[in-house]
């Protein structure tokens, strides 16, 4: 379960888009699959069977508590395949990198949290979880290129997400206001003065 809980539980956040409801689900699933153990055949990687266990039960809560919506009323949509980038954890020890780290965090599962549930869990097993296309698809029971169409898609509209949050932002970027822009003026103009009586010595 230890070995398992990390990836279950996010396929279960993508599908039910709630932490405490995904937990819920993570342990009903595992009860599921403790007491139909025996169905368990060893045709599929046993996180495989696990996965699909708890799509099960996330599926299954879905419909108790809402309809669902057809994929194909989505928009599809089109452009170049760009593949979101998420931060290094090469400086974990520095708290600002890690306020950083935990602030675009907390924009990319809203983003995330925000996208149809399809194209969400295909963008966790895939991006987050890193399962093959084939694996991706056996989970779900759907075809490799449709595994793809959705990914591409998910990317699609996290980055139009992400783009929205960070827009506000850019006009800030390298800025050299206040104290810094004091400070420079205030050099430059002592080396001025500096210079101007140097060319006075000089004369």
């Amino acid at each position: 379960m230890q070995r398992c809980n990390q990836r279950l539980f996010r396929v279960a956040r993508a599908v039910l888009n709630d932490d405490s409801e995904a937990e819920d689900a993570l342990q009903e699933a595992y009860l599921n699959a403790f007491r139909h153990l025996d169905g368990f055949r060893g045709q599929a990687e046993l996180s495989t069977w696990l996965t699909r266990i708890v799509l099960n039960e996330c599926n299954r809560r879905l419909r108790s508590r809402r309809p669902t919506v057809a994929l194909e009323e989505l928009p599809l949509e089109g452009g170049e395949r760009n593949v979101i980038t998420f931060p290094s954890r090469s400086n974990a020890d520095d708290p600002v990198m890690a306020a950083a780290r935990s602030q675009l965090r907390g924009l990319v599962e809203q983003a995330l949290g925000a996208l149809p549930e399809a194209f969400r869990v295909v963008f966790v097993l895939r991006e987050i979880e890193e399962c093959s296309i084939e694996e991706t698809a056996a989970v779900l029971g759907i075809r490799a290129e449709t595994v793809k169409t959705r990914l591409f898609r998910a990317r699609r509209q996290l980055r139009a997400a992400l783009r929205d949050h960070l827009v506000d932002v850019t006009g800030e970027v390298f800025q050299f206001l206040g104290a810094r822009c004091a400070r420079l003026a205030d050099v430059v103009m002592q080396r001025l003065a500096s210079d101007v009586i140097q060319v006075r010595r000089e004369d």
